[in-house]
């Protein structure tokens, strides 16, 4: 028996049970993930950089809330800094100067050292710039690396010191709702069933779905209707930089989102930006989605790749308007949504973790969100109502 049942064990997972945990009510939280490992799929397979200017822009303010909470972490919370910098620079081929302005705009919204920069800049931080690929440039100075697979350690860590527990290989195959008595002795109030696939069982007051692609799934399985949201996949690769000094470079991203290219060591991490629909899966990469990255980058780059040394897929999941979905379910008590970051999942994961824990158990957002404006009415399940 639990109070919170938490589906999914991703960084929206984990960071949700982190905060929950610890709120002054002192539920007892339980996180199910129906893998044998934690973050296998989605978050194992960032691209670890920190955008202030990505996704849709109800979410920026949670990216905006979440720094702070990066830069200067609880005591205790990670043995070794989560974030370091690397700049972003966005690049606009010929005839498409004019599609930087909008992108400067919103960027300067929530980063206001933002600024357009000449190609003599952009190639002096980014040598391998090829002249003829560039029109206009901006310059994102804020942005960081994320130590991805540190942030969710802690954040588990952090929930399981407060009490949650963690259960792997636990796939939700049933649930429903019943009457019964509440840990806290108060009475009969209604109580989740779950059932697993194996037959494990777990009784909980209230459950939380952060399932990423599953989302819908996991919501029919709760006999809710779905808020519609599409997993699209999103490919990767690793490539021999052998470029000296190029591990300082900055992440360098095309202004229509065709490719991007970030360092990483010796290395680049390099992707066609890809936005291809895909069922809920374990998604794998596809051979001429990395030949179409190479093909591009290499047209805007004197790079020159030639091999791949590794390459992977993950699934970015959306909702219809593309803002996140995060709060109780209106009409149905004992249901919350954390699902649709569509590719901010990581670098929004502090504020929507604390989120979802003030809005659960308060009612409301918390001192955490103190000078950010949080527009509620794009980010909670409200405005889907009429799904």
């Amino acid at each position: 028996m639990t109070d919170i049942a938490i589906i999914g064990g991703g960084i929206a997972g984990v960071s949700a049970a982190y905060w929950l945990a610890l709120h002054p009510s002192a539920p007892s939280v339980t996180v199910l993930e129906a893998e044998a490992t934690l973050a296998h799929h989605t978050t194992g397979r960032s691209a670890a950089q920190l955008i202030p200017n990505l996704g849709a822009e109800p979410l920026r303010p949670l990216t905006v809330a979440s720094v702070p909470f990066f830069r200067q972490p609880p005591d205790g919370f990670a043995e070794h800094p989560l974030v370091s910098s690397r700049a972003v620079i966005t690049v606009a081929p010929p005839g498409e100067e004019a599609s930087l302005d909008e992108q400067l705009r919103a960027a300067r919204r929530v980063d206001p050292g933002a600024t357009e920069v000449e190609y003599s800049e952009a190639v002096g931080l980014f040598p391998a710039l090829r002249r003829e690929a560039f029109g206009r440039g901006m310059l994102e100075p804020s942005g960081d690396d994320i130590d991805v697979a540190a942030l969710h350690q802690a954040f588990t860590v952090g929930a399981r010191r407060a009490g949650a527990t963690v259960e792997r290989a636990w796939r939700l195959a049933a649930a429903e709702l019943s009457s019964g008595s509440g840990s806290s002795g108060s009475g009969d109030h209604p109580r989740w069933n779950l059932i697993a696939e194996d037959g494990r069982t777990l009784s909980a007051a209230t459950v939380v779905n952060t399932a990423g692609a599953w989302g819908d799934v996991v919501a029919g399985i709760c006999g809710l209707p779905g808020v519609d949201l599409e997993p699209r996949r999103r490919t990767a690769f690793m490539t021999p930089s052998g470029v000296t000094g190029s591990a300082e470079w900055p992440m360098v991203v095309d202004v229509a989102h065709r490719w991007y290219v970030k360092p990483d060591g010796p290395q680049l991490l390099c992707s066609p930006a890809d936005q291809t629909p895909s069922a809920p899966c374990d998604a794998k990469p596809e051979e001429l989605d990395v030949a179409l990255a190479i093909e591009r980058i290499n047209e805007a780059t004197t790079l020159g790749i030639r091999t791949v040394a590794s390459a992977w897929a993950g699934l970015r999941t959306f909702a219809p308007d593309e803002s996140m979905v995060i709060g109780p379910d209106p009409g149905m008590p004992g249901f919350v949504w954390c699902v649709g970051q569509g590719g901010t999942g990581i670098q929004t994961a502090p504020a929507a973790g604390r989120l979802l824990a003030d809005l659960t158990l308060d009612g409301a957002p918390s001192a955490f969100f103190d000078g950010v404006t949080l527009d509620l009415a794009a980010l909670t399940p409200h405005r889907l109502v009429g799904r």
